[in-house]
């Protein structure tokens, strides 16, 4: 998915300039129109925060065209939908199907080392849970931070400001749920 192009299509779809999507999602209209013409990539963080003030949920922005007649029910490796595509130390989120049809959304997260969701906290309705696969990463909710491990895992009221960031020299990988599909 170009994320680029979407962005800029819903932004004029709702009549919005970049200076307005920036101004309402506390960018500069300099970043969104980086990120419009693909030249930078915005962390999980940052999108949320662009989506939120158009407003469309993540999963309506990734969404796909499934048919709805026939419900899919096994997805192959290269028919995730990337929300966050692989790039150099940047997060990578693939959703299992579309999220818009289900009302959980499961995704496979890869965190490079160094990476995070983006300096800014994550707020969204639901709860989220996810168990970590490999590596370390720290997830902080609200005021308590913890280093998670292998076999580790987590589960919390997603209400409640978090973020995740892979403090180690691996790479990290991470299961999730959320229900409802709101990231």
């Amino acid at each position: 998915m170009d994320i680029g192009q979407r962005l800029r299509t819903i932004r004029e779809e709702r009549g919005l300039s970049q200076r307005e999507l920036a101004n309402l999602a506390g960018l500069t209209n300099g970043t969104i129109s980086l990120i419009e013409k693909n030249k930078t990539s915005p962390s999980v963080a940052s999108l949320k925060s662009l989506l939120d003030a158009i407003p469309i949920s993540m999963a309506e922005f990734f969404s796909t065209l499934e048919d709805r007649t026939n419900s899919k029910v096994f997805y192959r490796e290269s028919e995730f939908i990337k929300i966050s595509p692989s790039s150099e130390g940047q997060v990578s989120l693939r959703q299992l199907g579309n999220a818009e049809q289900h009302s959980l959304q499961v995704l496979h997260e890869t965190y490079p080392p160094g990476a995070d969701t983006g300096p800014e906290f994550i707020v969204h309705e639901g709860e989220e849970a996810g168990v970590v696969i490999s590596g370390e990463i720290e997830v902080t909710v609200d005021n308590a931070s913890e280093v998670l491990k292998a076999g580790d895992g987590y589960l919390f009221d997603s209400r409640l400001p978090h973020r995740f960031r892979n403090l180690g020299e691996t790479v990290c990988v991470v299961v999730s749920a959320c229900t409802p599909p709101s990231f």
